[in-house]
Formats: structure tokens, sequence, C-alpha cells
């Protein structure tokens, strides 16, 4: 691994850094990451970035740890190999991470043909992304058994992957599927032995947890925390805030949210759902368009992004999806409830409050799977469980069933 390159032009990387307003801890790691490359790539004998990123996963198991590795090793290959600056907007990935990067070559080819065929299927990266990552920790689990090719993997091997001795379920039913997913796109390319580990995987049954929802006390709390102009949150949280409530948008689709997606003359809201890549039109309300343009107006930094949203400081680059999820939590936490361990408070806690509230209100599924943007009216199930007011004219009297007074009464 030749690294002359770096050692002569790293101090242009971190001028660069340091000029265009990345934090001073950011830029301290990567000062720290590029010398300790330049002192001990000789005596570790790394043969290219991948190997430097590797050798972390030796001594952590952290995703966390292993993400900001992985963003980081990545955004100094770029500018070592290609010239390219960090530009604020996604990481830099040319080489595989996690799980994939330890499979033996045989397993490597089962998620490379993989990926190509769903690819060119036309199926959406994100879900090629999940898929290929659970297939290929399955795998690595079959490896470290030691099974590095297809012909070895035996049915007891699979299932101890997803069923302890005891028979308690240690994986879920949607890892089995996403696994027989890539087992059978791959028929075509091992037509001996993808049947067969097909053949091997458990038949589970799904299973669907209820949905916690929102109380009426709870809306409450957050609608005067969002007209609250006393209280901490900007008015770019209020934005995205009120606009999760009174629209049930997934946190993607609101950070993917640009200038042109809304027409304000027509008081309209359009986008292309980045989960289904469905088009989606919605009526800009009063109380929605005015927190935008509040925003829009008073706060937001003056910035070539085309995106609504965008970051406070330098670069002012948009928010991702993880971001939106935070102003989730600063809105509960502003708002005093759901503070306690295990209260759901991500922003699709407010899209299940608008489905439910629109059930109540008698709106004929149909519409409510509409204005969701769902792409199968199966979607709207797990929505069903709160719907309290439609539940309770499905309930069965008891006064005909004779039931001991001590179930009502505590001695």
């Amino acid at each position: 691994m030749n690294v002359q390159n770096l050692r002569d032009n790293y101090p242009k990387l971190i001028s660069y850094m340091e000029t265009n307003g990345y934090s001073k801890i950011y830029v301290d790691r990567f000062k720290r990451e590029i010398k300790k490359i330049l002192v001990v790539v000789d005596a570790k004998k790394w043969s290219c970035y991948t190997d430097v990123y590797l050798e972390y996963t030796k001594t952590s198991s952290s995703p966390d740890y292993l993400r900001e590795k992985c963003t980081i090793i990545g955004a100094i290959e770029q500018f070592d190999v290609h010239g390219r600056y960090p530009d604020g907007r996604r990481r830099h990935k040319l080489f595989k991470r996690g799980a994939y990067a330890l499979l033996s070559e045989e397993f490597k080819s089962i998620i490379d043909y993989y990926c190509e065929a769903e690819k060119k299927r036309g199926k959406k990266g994100s879900t090629i992304y999940t898929e290929s990552h659970n297939a290929s920790t399955f795998f690595l689990s079959l490896q470290q058994k030691g099974m590095d090719s297809l012909v070895k993997i035996t049915e007891k091997a699979v299932l101890s992957i997803f069923m302890s001795q005891d028979e308690t379920l240690l994986r879920s039913c949607s890892y089995k599927k996403n696994i027989a997913a890539v087992l059978k796109a791959c028929i075509p390319y091992r037509r001996q032995t993808c049947p067969c580990i097909l053949a091997f995987l458990p038949a589970l049954r799904e299973t669907r947890k209820n949905i916690q929802y929102l109380t009426p006390e709870e809306i409450q709390k957050v609608k005067g925390t969002l007209a609250d102009s006393e209280n901490p949150l900007t008015l770019r949280d209020k934005a995205i805030g009120i606009l999760a409530l009174y629209t049930g948008l997934r946190g993607c689709d609101i950070a993917g949210l640009t200038l042109e997606s809304i027409d304000w003359n027509s008081d309209l809201i359009y986008i292309r759902q980045q989960k289904t890549e469905f088009p989606l039109e919605l009526p800009l309300t009063a109380v929605v368009g005015n927190a935008i343009y509040n925003y829009l107006i008073s706060e937001r930094p003056l910035a070539e992004s085309r995106y609504i949203f965008v970051l406070q400081n330098k670069p002012y680059e948009r928010l991702k999806s993880r971001s939106i999820g935070n102003v989730a939590v600063k809105i509960f936490k502003a708002a005093g409830i759901r503070q306690l361990k295990g209260d759901r408070k991500g922003f699709h806690i407010f899209r299940h409050h608008l489905a439910t509230a629109l059930l109540g209100n008698g709106i004929p599924q149909p519409v409510i799977s509409r204005t969701l943007g769902h792409s199968s009216p199966n979607s709207l199930e797990p929505y069903l469980s709160a719907d309290f007011l439609h539940l309770k004219e499905c309930s069965m009297s008891i006064e005909h069933f004779p039931v001991p007074g001590e179930v009502f009464f505590n001695e």
C-alpha cells in the first residue's frame, strides 16, 4: 500500500476541513487516523484501505464505533486515491464493511450475484442493502462454525442460528425472509445448493407487536409545545414536528423535502416517497404552511442547498433521517412526555396518531392509505389496534356469562 501521496498532501485535507466549518473534534479524528496509517502501514503490511478498516473489526464489535471508522477511513481513501475532499453529504464507502468483508470468496460471490441480479430487476436499493446485509451475517455465522462454502452447510447449523437448544427464538421471521430472498435470487447461479439451504430454513410464524400510540393528553401537550414561543425548540424543529403531526409524513420524506416540493399557490405538497418510490400529493394546510414559512424566512441560513431543512452550522447541508429522528426526541422532552425507558419516541408515532385519528373519525380505509402513501391496503392493519372507538363496537357483553364476584372486588 503506497501512502506517499497521503504523506505529502494530507495537510491540504486538514486545512480544507478546518476552513469549511468541520468541528475541531472531527478534524482531530482525521489527524489521528492519518498519522496511525502513516506510522504502521509497513508493519501491518496493509495492501489497501479495506485492510485498515478490517484491523478495527478485530478489536471491536461496536456498530457505532466501526461505522465512524468506516466513514473516516473511506474519506481518507477518497482523498488519497481520487483527490476528493469530504462534502458533508454522504459517507464514502469504496469498500464493503461489516460481515461481508469477512466472508469467504464463495459467500461473497453469492452476495455479489444477488445484488447485481436484483438491481437489474429494479428492486429498491435500501431493500437490496437490508437483504444482502442479513444474508451476510447469516453466512458469517455459518462460516464461524467451520462452513465456508455452500456444500458444507448443514440443516443443524442453519437451525442453530434461528433457534437455541431450548427452542428459544433467536432470529425474527423478517430476518429469515431476507435470507430466503437472497437464496431464491441466486438459484440460477447455484442450482444445486441454494434450494437445499432454502429448505433448511425453519418455518417461523410471523408475529406483530402492538404499536404504541399517543394518548389525547399527550397530543395536547405536543401541540402546546409546538405552539409555545418560549421553549428552546427552534423554528426548524417546530416545523418538522408540525409536518409530522399533521401530515403523517415519514421522517425520511421530511428530510427529503425540497423547496420545489411546496406549491404555495395551490397549497399542495408533492413528494416521491423514499420507501415506496411512489409519488404522493398532500394538502398544505395553514398550520403546516405557516410553520414552514416562518422557518424559511426567519431562521433558515442562506444555503445553496435546495432541501428545506438544513444544518444550522456550516456546512449547511440537508438534515439526514437520523437527525430528523433526534428532533422527535427533543419535542417529546420539551413536552415532558414519553421519557420512560421503552417509550417510543420516533416520528412514526405521529404517523400512527394520524392514522388512528382518521380511522376514529370514520374516514374510509382506502382514503387513509392514500393519505399515508401506503403501497398496499394491508399496511393499515397495524394501526387498527389503537382504533378504540370502533374496537368497542365489536366488544361483547359479559352479562350473560357467570363471573365470580371476586374478579371485580378486592378483599
